[in-house]
């Protein structure tokens, strides 16, 4: 028999795991997969940060951020340039400038729809619970 607890993971793993299908099917339609897209967002907004540092905004190892990091690369929406000392700095090129603001219009119209259940009070209640539970950034 399942717990209380048990359910509570499920349910926001649900959740999660809904938005993820959204977000994959719409953002494929302007090429870009949801982990591609992410790695844009995170860029963008960690100017300067390492390369480790980026992998961990994006929930990837080291490597697969590498990698992932090259298929942007190739796709023309990074450019990675050498930091002080070891550190390697990544950009967004104005395509990838570009594919990030149509994203950011898909992931609103996502999120606005799968919250749109919840009042403003019990949105702002369920971010303020869930910082208690992943607090950081």
């Amino acid at each position: 028999m399942s717990s209380a607890l048990d359910r509570l993971g499920w349910l926001v793993k649900r959740t999660q795991h809904g938005h993820h299908r959204a977000l994959d099917a719409q953002l494929g339609e302007l090429g870009v997969t949801l982990v591609q897209w992410n790695a844009l967002r995170e860029i963008d907004r960690h100017p300067g940060c390492s390369q480790q540092q980026l992998a961990d905004h994006t929930f990837n190892s080291a490597q697969a951020f590498g990698t992932l990091v090259g298929r942007l690369m190739d796709a023309g929406w990074v450019t990675r340039s050498k930091g002080e000392g070891r550190a390697t700095l990544h950009r967004l090129t104005t395509a990838g400038q570009a594919l990030l603001r149509a994203g950011q219009r898909v992931m609103t119209a996502v999120l606005t729809a799968s919250f749109a259940p919840l009042t403003k009070p019990e949105r702002e209640e369920l971010a303020r619970l869930l910082e208690k539970l992943a607090p950081g950034e």
